[in-house]
């Protein structure tokens, strides 16, 4: 993330780097995929919920590698490195968001009421659990460091 000064104005402008454009993607995908399972869980075994969850752990899994690959990339080229805070945090939190939803979609793949009840489901209310998590401590660091918008 780099900082532009608008030459007409006196504002700092933030420009937000490509990875964190698809940050939102799997966040969401992973989300609807907890709610897809406590659907399957709720109508005692309706197998295309199972469908919709599965599509949607592979849908967050495909974004959110590229955001992770992507940020890596980024975050590897990047000529300065100052003031961006807990980088590898976020970057281990991905990772770890992105190792949960690919063992959940293993335990996804298998058949039946065991391949939602009750792994998938654990496993998909951890990993919405570490996104809130994450999102929570890069507000923080955004409102701290006052990089947040004042609109």
């Amino acid at each position: 993330m780099s900082i532009a000064v608008s030459p007409d104005r006196t504002e700092i402008v933030e420009r937000t780097p490509f990875h964190a454009l698809l940050v939102p993607f799997p966040a969401v995908a992973f989300t609807f995929a907890l709610f897809t399972d406590l659907a399957y869980w709720q109508s005692n075994g309706e197998i295309q919920w199972t469908n919709f969850s599965a599509w949607l752990l592979f849908a967050g899994l495909v974004f959110g590698g590229l955001a992770l690959v992507i940020g890596l990339l980024g975050l590897l080229f990047r000529r300065r490195r100052a003031g961006r805070g807990p980088v590898w945090f976020r970057a281990v939190g991905g990772l770890a968001v992105l190792v949960l939803a690919t063992v959940n979609s293993f335990v996804h793949a298998g058949d039946g009421w065991t391949s939602v009840v009750p792994w998938g489901l654990t496993l998909s209310a951890i990993t919405v659990v570490l996104i809130v998590i994450l999102a929570l401590v890069e507000r923080t660091r955004t409102v701290r460091h006052g990089v947040a918008s004042h609109a």
